[in-house]
């Protein structure tokens, strides 16, 4: 199975991505309609290549065929993760890695970071849907089958057999009805105790099957490469193959009776996969496959990322806050962080609005033995911002505006607390192995009322990924605020 690596938001024309895919014009054709149609490539007007993609607009971005050798348009992969589509495996990594070509480590990473973002849902994606139709995601399944196996075993049933003077759980039931008991003192003694055992049926029907079904699986992965990018091992359990096991329809009743007697949540979803696989019947090499694990919305992992590590405290209630000094009578100890912002009063009706600003993040921390209030925006740009240069691919003025009014809604609060100091920063990852100190943006009208200017801090993502796996608080000396 042919495996390629691409980046994401980099631009791509349409010769370039047949030589990527290693097919002709015309299957590559089909490839891209088929990945515009799940959303994971856009099509960039070719006068637009200089623009990032956040800039933007749907008209620029929106086409509604493709036709064999078109140069008016070059494509871009808005997803980073992993795609299999028509037999080829495409692995998309982030558009932050300018200098490699091939980063195996680097998305393994990555890889790490979008399984443990998307723990918390405790789903598997067994479909993709896109507005026009909807395709089976073989390859969830598989993953979902082998990291399963790894974290929980073989499907077992269990069978319950009765030993004479066995090691398990004495049968008194039994042993008084049916054996023997001696006298001595009028109590009775037993000399042969009847017990229960429980052992593994071997020969069970549905550990076999699954057994089967994880050969299979590892098979799948090993042959398109991905085994050692998710950081699986190979299995090869049985040398059965399914149709030993009979018919389809044969099989997928069988495992709808098994259903029907199984109550183990666990045993219930291994059964219900196995059965969505088998009902499926597909194999990433099918021209039809198009199999997707990762996201087309990364900013929204790097937001999550950089809240974890950076201890965002917004949904603390603020009686459990650590202050410079006790937190003020006119608050109520009940009420979050986030609770506090003002929102904005419609006078006709007398009342406020449900929605007002909204921080990504607010760390309050003891910095080089300095109280700081610390209000962090976590962008997924591709900045540069060079001596002399015009700035690119920064973020825009709202958000330049939006962070310089989080902190002018935190000023009361800020100031009745006695913080020593007050620090805004944007954050942006980097395939460096360091923080960067991009200085700041500011605002003169904004920085008369008294407001700090915000400092640029470009993060290691590689840092960044290694605390978010392990749980670890970022050392906040370290960004040099």
């Amino acid at each position: 199975m042919h495996s390629e690596f691409v980046r994401e938001q980099k631009r791509y024309t349409q010769k370039e991505l047949s030589k990527i895919f290693s097919c002709s014009e015309e299957k590559t054709v089909s490839i891209i309609r088929k990945l515009k149609e799940f959303g994971v490539l856009k099509a960039v007007k070719a006068e637009e290549k200089q623009r990032d993609m956040s800039e933007l607009i749907d008209e620029d971005i929106e086409v509604s065929d493709v036709e064999i050798g078109e140069n008016e348009y070059l494509y871009v992969f808005t997803f980073v993760g992993v795609i299999v589509v028509s037999g080829l495996v495409l692995k998309c990594y982030p558009k932050y890695l300018l200098t490699v070509t091939h980063p195996e480590q680097e998305l393994t990473q990555v890889i790490k970071v979008l399984e443990k973002y998307n723990s918390k849902e405790q789903i598997i994606r067994m479909f993709n849907d896109s507005s026009e139709s909807r395709s089976f995601n073989l390859l969830a399944v598989l993953l979902f089958l082998m990291q399963d196996y790894y974290e929980n075993g073989i499907y077992e049933n269990t069978d319950d057999i009765v030993e004479s003077n066995g090691s398990g759980e004495i049968i008194w039931d039994k042993t008084i009805n049916e054996t023997f008991a001696m006298i001595s003192n009028n109590r009775p003694y037993y000399v042969d105790l009847q017990t229960r055992k429980r052992i593994s049926d071997e020969h069970d029907y549905f550990k076999r099957l699954h057994e089967c079904v994880l050969t299979i699986a590892s098979k799948e992965l090993e042959d398109a490469g991905l085994l050692n990018l998710f950081e699986l091992m190979g299995v090869d359990l049985t040398e059965e193959t399914l149709d030993d096991f009979g018919d389809k329809e044969v099989v997928l009743y069988n495992i709808e009776k098994e259903l029907g007697t199984q109550f183990n949540t666990r045993k219930q979803l291994v059964l219900k996969t196995i059965y969505t696989y088998l009902d499926h019947s597909g194999s990433l090499y099918d021209v039809d496959c198009l199999s997707l694990f990762g996201t087309n919305s990364f900013n929204l992992v790097w937001e999550r990322v950089c809240a974890e590590i950076m201890d965002n405290q917004l949904e603390n209630r603020l009686g459990t806050l650590r202050l410079p000094i006790p937190l003020r009578n006119k608050y109520d100890r009940r009420e979050k962080l986030i609770e506090i912002i003002e929102k904005p009063l419609w006078v006709a009706t007398g009342k406020t609005a449900a929605d007002t600003l909204i921080p990504d993040i607010v760390t309050i921390s003891m910095v080089d033995g300095n109280w700081q209030f610390i209000i962090f925006d976590a962008k997924y740009y591709n900045a540069k911002l060079e001596p002399g240069n015009v700035p690119k691919g920064q973020p825009g003025i709202e958000s330049v505006t939006k962070q310089y009014l989080y902190q002018l809604a935190y000023k009361e609060f800020m100031s009745e607390h006695k913080f020593s100091a007050v620090k805004n920063c944007f954050l942006m990852p980097t395939e460096g192995n360091s923080i960067v100190d991009k200085e700041s943006v500011s605002l003169q009208m904004l920085s008369k009322l008294g407001l700090e200017c915000i400092k640029v801090r470009f993060i290691p993502a590689k840092m960044a990924y290694e605390n978010y796996l392990s749980g670890r608080k970022l050392d906040l000396s370290l960004l040099k605020l």
